[in-house]
């Protein structure tokens, strides 16, 4: 009898071994992330960007479809669709939320308050977070804080068309935060000396071309535009009415600069998407969002492009030129 229960517990145990060992130690669950954006999945800097941030998953060493899965969704610039794609990720019980820009997060942060959400742009923080330091919530991520920045843009365009007495800045209503940026700016124009004209402009409006000619009717010598999601969406257009107005424009993007603009000046957005990885790592590994600060840029470029300015007959200052951190010819 002993020798058949022996018998029986040494083939119970061979069986065991040459089980795979997968099966006896199932693997954990592959984390699900979820990740919005404002913008269009087919637009180049966007792709650039996802791409940065998928850059900044592998060098922590996760592998995407092994370590870690990502559902993707775009708002292609129609902003009152991000709430219900929002939604649609959250039903996927998505473990994380990675969103393009304030505008996302806001909606992100309305289809839910437990999912923890990283911002990769974060422009205005009013409503997202309780300080930087302390973010509080479930959102944390990175910020731009390119409002805080268009008192300088406006003095660098200044130095550039030192005869210029009228500005003006695009506004977007559809950023919850910009609507106190005129304020600021105004202020600016002040102590420099000149006129600063505020005009309105987002993605579901179609007239672009007609504040083009307001300023050209009102003689404005020169434009700051802010890169809002719904500025963004017409970069293409913007940069072809400037270019055909002749009229000299300050962005806050670099990829304005690179797609053809005069000049920039502001953080780098794009370091900021490869960076927004280290959050979705600290949080997987049981980081709370609310005691992640939000990471603020140490280092701000300024960047002009030469080609652009000889084809609006623009002669850029030596001392200006001097200054730029990246010269494109």
């Amino acid at each position: 009898m002993n020798t058949k229960i022996f018998s029986l517990a040494l083939c119970a145990l061979l069986l065991a071994l040459s089980v795979p060992v997968g099966a006896q130690q199932p693997a954990g669950k592959v984390p699900l992330i979820g990740f919005l954006s404002t913008s269009s999945a087919s637009d180049p800097v966007s792709a650039l960007r996802l791409d940065l941030f998928r850059q900044g998953l592998r060098d922590l060493g996760y592998v995407e479809g092994k370590t870690i899965n990502i559902e993707y969704r775009s708002a292609e610039g129609r902003f009152e669709r991000l709430p219900e794609l929002a939604k649609e990720l959250v039903r996927l019980k998505v473990e994380i939320l990675v969103v393009s820009s304030a505008t996302a997060a806001r909606a992100a942060k309305k289809s839910n308050v437990t999912i923890p959400i990283v911002a990769t742009n974060m422009g205005d923080r009013v409503g997202l977070v309780e300080s930087l330091a302390q973010p509080g919530g479930n959102v944390t991520g990175l910020t731009h804080i390119s409002i805080e920045l268009l008192g300088k843009r406006l003095e660098l365009l200044k130095e550039v068309l030192p005869k210029v007495t009228r500005f003006m800045f695009l506004d977007d209503t559809t950023t919850y935060g910009y609507k106190g940026v005129a304020k600021e700016t105004q202020s600016a124009a002040k102590a420099l000396g000149v006129q600063l004209w505020v005009i309105d402009i987002n993605a579901s409006n179609s007239h672009i071309e007609s504040v083009f000619q307001t300023m050209v009717k009102e003689r404005i010598g020169g434009l700051i535009i802010e890169a809002t999601p719904s500025i963004n969406f017409q970069r293409k257009k913007i940069l072809e009415l400037t270019e055909q107005h002749r009229l000299p424009a300050m962005h806050s993007e670099e990829e304005w600069v690179n797609a053809g603009g005069l000049m920039s000046y502001g953080a780098n957005r794009n370091d900021q998407y490869r960076r927004a990885a280290t959050y979705v790592d600290k949080i997987l590994k049981g980081a709370k969002p609310a005691d992640l600060p939000v990471e603020q840029p140490m280092k701000f470029d300024f960047v002009i492009n030469l080609k652009a300015a000889k084809q609006i007959g623009l002669t850029i200052p030596s001392n200006v030129l001097a200054r730029a951190d990246r010269v494109i010819k």
